[in-house]
């Protein structure tokens, strides 16, 4: 009998791994971010490619997860593909300005940012491996 995937599982786990991955890097090598944002400020092709890629990675968590009130993990990652969504918007339409706020933010907080994305990224991807049968 083929069992049926779970959409919620798989977008948190995965989602999950990739923000532990992105903070134990930024954690190891400080700085690592505010130069990608500087880079990506400076680069109209990287803005766009780096819009486009979240828009459609935040599409495809977004529409792979229903809205179950009842469901608090499936409501949880459909609320972040939908942040995916917006932020990838705005990085394509105002990178200038939504990057500015980055840069500011990580050069004072970047230890506290990086450690967070560690602990948001473990938290999604236990998530996910609870809900696997």
């Amino acid at each position: 009998m083929q069992e049926s995937m779970d959409p919620t599982a798989w977008s948190a786990l995965l989602l999950g791994l990739a923000a532990m991955a992105a903070g134990i890097g930024a954690l190891r090598k400080p700085g690592i971010w505010l130069t990608m944002i500087e880079e990506i400020e400076a680069s109209p092709a990287l803005q766009f490619l780096c819009g486009m890629m979240e828009l459609v990675i935040g599409a495809l968590v977004y529409l792979a997860n229903p809205w179950v009130p009842a469901d608090l993990a499936s409501c949880v990652m459909k609320g972040l593909g939908g942040l995916m969504m917006t932020e990838a918007l705005a990085i394509i339409a105002v990178c200038d300005v939504y990057t500015q706020l980055w840069l500011r933010s990580l050069g004072n907080f970047h230890r506290g940012w990086a450690m967070f994305t560690t602990l948001l990224g473990g938290a999604l991807a236990l998530l996910g491996m609870l809900r696997f049968h």
